[in-house]
């Protein structure tokens, strides 16, 4: 039996090493994972740690279509994020790469290994100011002034994104 496709959103983060490269990397590894049929992604934004140390962080979100189920993505993110060397030495340490799974379709859950909606992505300008870009519908006005004081720039560079 096929699975449906679904339309997922997967929030892009790097603040150590080559970070913009980093994130441009993991768009290009993400467009080849198997079960993601296409992909778009946002621009590529700096922002400041929020909640966290170290230097600004490069973000970006994709807007997948896939077939996987929401843990199964999930899985293949962290495999992505291992891949790219990152570590967890302790909560909100600096990073390679940090993938979050931010939306998947209209699900709702709640377990130990994960949480949809993503649990702080109302929360944070680096996520809604890119999601805007790729689904304006989902991010309202009110939504963008609740974090108007998180600082985050627009970068002049594209994010490669895949057919």
């Amino acid at each position: 039996m096929r699975r449906p496709v679904v339309t997922a959103f997967v929030g892009l983060g790097a603040n150590l090493g080559d970070a913009v490269q980093a994130v441009q990397s993991a768009l290009v590894d993400l467009a080849q994972v198997p079960g993601i049929r296409a992909l778009r992604a946002s621009n590529l934004y700096r922002s400041a740690p929020v909640d966290a140390t170290g230097p600004d962080f490069i973000n970006a979100v994709a807007e997948v279509r896939t077939t996987l189920s929401a843990p199964n993505l999930l899985a293949a993110l962290q495999n992505l994020e291992l891949a790219a060397g990152r570590q967890r030495p302790y909560r909100n340490a600096p990073r390679t790469l940090d993938l979050d799974l931010l939306l998947y379709g209209q699900a709702q859950m709640d377990s130990p290994h994960l949480t949809l909606p993503h649990p702080r992505w109302l929360e944070r300008a680096f996520v809604l100011c890119p999601l805007q870009e790729l689904a304006p519908q989902l991010v309202r006005a009110d939504m963008l002034a609740a974090v108007a004081d998180q600082a985050v720039e627009r970068m002049q560079l594209k994010a490669p994104s895949a057919p």
